[in-house]
């Protein structure tokens, strides 16, 4: 197994382990837990936690101490994406191959599922007894400022439907919406073992790139993959009227955007105080993607 087949795997037990330790609500006909469950263990890349034990490995060889972290930001993901597919916001009705969590439980049982996700990944950091009290701190107010950052990248989005937008505009976008989330998963990993400002500075940068390049890659792969391979519906973002790279640039160019933005990534890593192979690997890893 590829040692990020393994990260994933261990993610997925993390986060199995967590949610089923949460005690279940007497008299209660719906549990929270479950419908937290539903979402947050239906699958998915684990993109984000893979990349916070890749970076954490870079600096130290105790992948425990990336546990919570990388289901943390898993958590504030799929929270995201429960809300993102409400009729009020995308209105999906599928995700990873199966109906959307609104679709199964409600709307409201959805939006208390995200917040209830949303504040589990706070719990699951504060309470480490991995990482020092000053760790803790650094790492809590950044994924707050991410999670807001990626709210206000969705707010966007949303005011864009249907109206013609610049490059400028959609590159803010996805710099909130997509970026501020791979770029806490990167920096959870330097952080966790008090990386040097200068590495910090470089992965900040490296993040920059690969956010934009997965973000178009995405829209590429949303116009040219199906259904079944997407988890989801095909050409979603055209038949939203929503602004994509595609629709604005068109899709070769895109494609050729999305690979240099990837080279531009892998150039970054070649900075650092440590041996980026793995990160490096993982860059390649999902510049050749097909989903």
């Amino acid at each position: 197994m590829k040692i990020h087949d393994q990260y994933r795997e261990r993610v997925n037990s993390c986060l199995d382990s967590f949610l089923s330790s949460i005690p279940s609500s007497p008299n209660s006909d719906i549990e929270l837990r479950d419908v937290m469950k539903y979402s947050v263990l239906a699958g998915g890349k684990r993109f984000r936690p893979i990349l916070t034990y890749t970076v954490a490995s870079l600096y130290d060889s105790e992948i425990e101490k990336a546990d919570s972290c990388a289901s943390a930001i898993e958590l504030i993901h799929i929270y995201s994406l429960i809300h993102d597919d409400l009729p009020a916001m995308d209105n999906d009705d599928i995700r990873h191959n199966q109906p959307s969590n609104h679709k199964v439980f409600g709307e409201a049982q959805a939006i208390l599922a995200g917040d209830g996700l949303q504040a589990l990944a706070f719990s699951l950091i504060s309470n480490d007894p991995l990482i020092n009290a000053d760790t803790k701190i650094k790492l809590l107010e950044l994924m707050a400022k991410s999670s807001y950052a990626m709210a206000e990248g969705q707010s966007i989005d949303l005011s864009v439907v249907s109206k013609k937008v610049d490059l400028n505009i959609l590159n803010k976008m996805h710099q909130k919406k997509t970026g501020a989330l791979l770029n806490c998963s990167i920096k959870f990993g330097a952080l966790l073992h008090n990386a040097s400002e200068n590495d910090l500075s470089i992965l900040e940068s490296f993040a920059s790139h690969l956010g934009l390049a997965y973000q178009i890659q995405d829209d590429v792969l949303d116009v040219t993959t199906s259904d079944e391979v997407l988890g989801k519906r095909q050409n979603s973002d055209a038949v939203k009227n929503k602004p994509s790279y595609p629709s604005i640039i068109g899709l070769n160019e895109s494609i050729k955007t999305f690979e240099n933005l990837y080279q531009n990534a892998q150039e970054e890593l070649s900075h650092l105080s440590v041996d980026c192979g793995p990160l490096s690997l993982l860059t390649t890893r999902l510049m050749n993607r097909s989903y």
